[in-house]
């Protein structure tokens, strides 16, 4: 979009955005930390007792799920993790070919750099429709579509695919149940058999608040686990019918309230013989320690897994000035399309921002190739202050401003004005400005730097590999649009990429006049 005039920019939400939603890396430490795909959500404390409500909450939805809903709805909750749908694409190609809806759940953040990239966050139920590439896969979220990382999604599922999802529900409560089981026997013939032989420790009173009737339930659900496995159809598993099985040991289920009622004094009674330890404090404290550390090391562990991927950003960007990223940045905050408004005349202009440790990096798409991005400049967030505008007209370049906020110099008096196409944008920003200086105050606290050596290397690694991941196509993939272009060779140059992937017609005398009249400047 060539530079135009402020009010066509600022008004520019009203036909809408093509602006890609980029969340904060940061968060994309679940990556270390997630612990995969859904299953029994069984909570023990460090005592062994058995915590309520994260169970009975589970099971309920799965319950009710299998029993009681058309097999055609989706259910994340219980979805397959995503190890074993890596062998399906062509699966799941012959549902999306049919017509089908197939999504996936979110169980990271994606963060990306490249406008053909999809961003979202974890949780967020995506679209799949193209999934032909192992690695990446073309989905839709909300207003946007992009590539994104298969490995950051599970449970993909076409609607149409009834037999097979009731499969996958029956298989989970399944799994979940026999899982239970084995955190129960533990409790029971491993923990409480452990502390019953010492009785200069604990006295069966002190057991029994401890535990509650842990092993009435042990019981109960040894019972209810074999009339399952008895009414599962192992040939058909879609076939089970697991309903009789429930109305069969209703009134057993009623077992949990006895212990859930007793859970507060099992707190208290823990609580209470930990304190008697001469050494708790210590022992309290070197926890909370060890913890800091722990999440220390995966943070900079995370943060050195990112420069590699800063590094080939950076190489991918065209009209590169001045030093590298590296030198003072290690992460990428936040990113996206804002307006930039410049003196004279308060011209405005579309701008990509990309907003690191230390500075704030903008570019100029391409005209033609909207996946290429030109050095622009670049701002030093450490000698900046930001302010939040009004709605209404700016006084210093005198023109009405929308979604506005200003990035101030408190020692030279250079401010920059910065407009967002809708509110909540603007509210994106301002926080992620909020998390920078966060960030560069926990680096300054924690020593955090990266070594010459380290940035040297990443940038070498980035001039020496091309560019893999993602299919290389122009926008969405082909079929997606209804056309017929060639596949794109890899090996082939971007000029000639560019030929093979516009379909033939017939060439217009009015665009070679226009070029001679007014040449496309990058």
């Amino acid at each position: 979009m060539p530079d135009g005039t402020l009010d066509t920019a600022i008004r520019g939400d009203e036909v809408g955005s093509e602006e890609d939603l980029y969340e904060d890396l940061h968060s994309s430490g679940h990556h270390y930390s997630h612990p995969g795909g859904g299953g029994e959500q069984l909570a023990i404390n460090e005592a062994g007792a058995l915590h309520p409500g994260s169970r009975g909450s589970e099971l309920a939805s799965a319950h009710s799920w299998a029993m009681c809903q058309p097999s055609g709805q989706q259910s994340s909750h219980l979805a397959e993790t995503l190890t074993s749908w890596c062998g399906k694409n062509e699966s799941l190609m012959q549902l999306i070919s049919d017509g089908s809806v197939v999504c996936a759940e979110a169980l990271w953040d994606h963060v990306t750099m490249d406008d053909q990239e999809l961003g979202f966050k974890a949780g967020d139920v995506i679209e799949v429709m193209d999934a032909t590439n192992r690695e990446w896969w073309w989905g839709r979220v909300a207003d946007g579509e992009g590539w994104f990382p298969a490995s950051f999604v599970r449970g993909a599922e076409g609607q149409s695919s009834k037999d097979q999802m009731r499969t996958n529900v029956i298989n989970e409560i399944l799994s979940t149940e026999r899982d239970y089981i084995k955190h129960l026997r533990d409790i029971c013939e491993g923990y409480i058999r452990q502390c019953r032989k010492r009785a200069d420790m604990f006295s069966e009173e002190q057991l029994r608040t401890i535990f509650g009737n842990i092993e009435d339930i042990y019981r109960c659900q040894k019972a209810f686990v074999k009339a399952l496995e008895q009414r599962f159809n192992r040939e058909r598993p879609h076939l089970s019918e697991l309903g009789a099985c429930f109305l069969e040991h209703q009134a057993d289920f009623q077992i949990y309230s006895e212990y859930c009622n007793n859970h507060p004094n099992a707190c208290m009674e823990l609580s209470r013989l930990t304190k008697l330890s001469k050494d708790f404090k210590n022992v309290e404290a070197a926890l909370h320690a060890m913890k800091n550390v722990a999440r220390l090391i995966n943070e900079r562990k995370r943060r050195l897994e990112n420069i590699d991927k800063i590094a080939q950003w950076q190489s991918s960007i065209e009209d590169w000035e001045g030093e590298d990223l590296l030198v003072r940045s290690s992460e990428l905050i936040y990113s996206g399309e804002l307006t930039r408004v410049i003196q004279p005349q308060a011209k405005s202009q579309q701008r990509m921002f990309f907003l690191f440790d230390h500075q704030l990096i903008y570019c100029k798409k391409d005209l033609l190739r909207r996946d290429v991005l030109y050095y622009k400049g670049r701002l030093d967030m450490d000698g900046l202050e930001v302010v939040d505008l009004e709605d209404g007209k700016d006084r210093d370049l005198h023109v009405s401003v929308k979604n506005a906020f200003r990035l101030r110099c408190s020692t030279s008096g250079d401010s920059h004005l910065l407009c967002a196409r809708k509110p909540e944008q603007k509210q994106r920003w301002l926080k992620a400005f909020a998390r920078e200086r966060e960030q560069v105050r926990l680096d300054q606290e924690t020593g955090f730097s990266i070594t010459e050596l380290q940035r040297k290397q990443a940038m070498l690694n980035a001039s020496k590999q091309p560019a893999t991941g993602k299919p290389k196509v122009i926008g969405r993939p082909c079929y997606l649009t209804r056309q017929k272009h060639p596949a794109l060779p890899s090996s082939r140059p971007q000029q000639q990429v560019l030929v093979l992937a516009e379909p033939r017609r017939k060439p217009s005398t009015f665009w070679h006049s226009i070029s001679r009249l007014a040449p496309f400047r990058k």
